[in-house]
């Protein structure tokens, strides 16, 4: 079993990306400049949005975070947006969810200007990631597809079954696996909660990914023998063996799933850090079509 270390790999991109920002800030042109809103007072929200206010700075990025009570009305938030919009100097925005309920998120998505949709969920976005045309590819699914480049992981004419169908990982990242590329050309089977034979089916997979919401739902009998993992989940669960009283755990029963893979991602240290560094990636790509 080899260990994806994404934290390391994120790191490397990271550097490349700082490389290239202190090249834009040396012909006299501003940094890239991301600006995050966040409704509410959600903690997990917040300690993602404070994650990617730190790797902005890291690579040179200006960062903005836009805070607002989840008293907030629909049309406020629109203007916010509107405005985010015409202002020249910010190159990347992002609405970051869950929404309080009373807001339509995909109002909201859809009222973001496609060049400046960072986290690429806008419906032109999206509609290019499936024609296979040049786009901001959806944060998470683009650093799965990152690991599998760098760790030279053999995509093509792969068995790749996907646990979950969410707008944000599953569904996405099926499109991407079937394209004609590299990584890609595989053949994708996407499964969820009415899917049937589920453990058979996880069993035939070459490639695994498992974003399905729910902690260690993944366990060593839905594995086959030297299938590569991807473990997308991330759970606070309570434990009496850490001072915090609480673990880190994925979608993953890493402890038996690891001794019959060939490829595995760690929970934390594996896709997270990759969804952040593809947002700066994304930003930066965004900088470049709209001001240098």
């Amino acid at each position: 079993m080899k260990l994806i270390d994404g934290k390391f790999i994120a790191g490397e991109i990271k550097k490349e990306i700082a490389k290239e920002t202190a090249e834009i800030i040396d012909k006299g042109l501003n940094p890239p400049h991301l600006v995050a809103i966040i409704v509410g007072d959600d903690p997990a929200s917040q300690t993602y949005v404070a994650s990617k206010e730190k790797a902005c700075k890291e690579v040179g990025f200006t960062s903005s975070v836009y805070k607002h009570s989840e008293k907030i009305t629909e049309n406020e938030l629109l203007e916010i947006i509107d405005f985010i919009n015409k202002d020249d100097e910010i190159h990347g925005l992002i609405v970051q969810l869950p929404l309080p309920k009373h807001i339509s998120p995909d109002r909201v998505i859809q009222r973001i200007n496609p060049l400046k949709d960072v986290d690429g969920f806008h419906p032109e976005n999206i509609g290019k990631m499936v024609l296979s045309l040049p786009t901001y590819l959806p944060a998470t699914p683009y650093g799965i597809i990152q690991l599998f480049e760098r760790y030279n992981i053999e995509t093509e004419g792969k068995n790749c079954v996907i646990l979950g169908r969410s707008n944000i990982v599953g569904t996405p990242m099926g499109i991407l696996m079937t394209r004609k590329a590299n990584p890609g050309n595989s053949t994708v089977t996407i499964c969820h909660s009415r899917t049937k034979n589920l453990k058979e089916i996880c069993s035939k997979a070459d490639i695994l990914i498992a974003a399905i919401g729910s902690p260690e739902f993944v366990t060593a009998d839905m594995v086959k023998k030297d299938a590569v993992v991807i473990d997308v989940g991330i759970h606070r669960v309570k434990s009496n063996k850490t001072k915090s009283g609480f673990k880190l755990k994925g979608d993953v029963k890493f402890d038996e799933v690891s001794k019959k893979c060939s490829f595995i991602t760690p929970v934390p240290g594996g896709v997270g850090p990759m969804t952040i560094v593809s947002l700066l990636r994304n930003t930066l790509e965004a900088a470049k079509k709209l001001a240098y």
